[in-house]
């Protein structure tokens, strides 16, 4: 969502107004390298379209990353590079990694406010915890 062109669906490019990315695949080439590439069938264009790491110029919000120490080396090389990448393009973005947590444990604390998946939130969308 946060490197989709709005204008071509009707919309300003600012109306989303910042994200949250937890553990995220942000570019699809692994994917298509690997196993799983025998049930998931991308094209070259799904591949680029889909990748927000190759779409940097479309970021106009602050974006913040969120991963766990316990995830697979993928998923938090991914999340790095990404960090990594947006920074270089001079966009606003932090990275936050949540010892002792894996994908699946993570996601779940999302809703929970006292964790950094949570304030991380919160904190994208200017709000305190209750």
């Amino acid at each position: 969502m946060m490197t989709t062109n709005w204008p071509d669906y009707g919309v300003p490019m600012t109306t989303i107004k910042g994200g949250v990315a937890g553990s995220g695949m942000f570019d699809l080439k692994p994917v298509r390298l690997s196993k799983r590439s025998e049930f998931v069938k991308f094209t070259d264009e799904t591949e680029e379209k889909l990748s927000a790491q190759r779409h940097l110029d479309k970021l106009v919000a602050p974006i913040a990353l969120v991963y766990g120490d316990q995830e697979t080396p993928e998923f938090q090389r991914q999340s790095r590079d990404f960090y990594a990448a947006v920074k270089a393009a001079g966009k606003p973005v932090t990275i936050a990694v949540m010892e002792g947590y894996n994908h699946f444990e993570m996601m779940e604390s999302i809703g929970n406010p006292l964790s950094i998946f949570g304030r991380t939130a919160l904190e994208i969308m200017k709000l305190r915890p209750a």
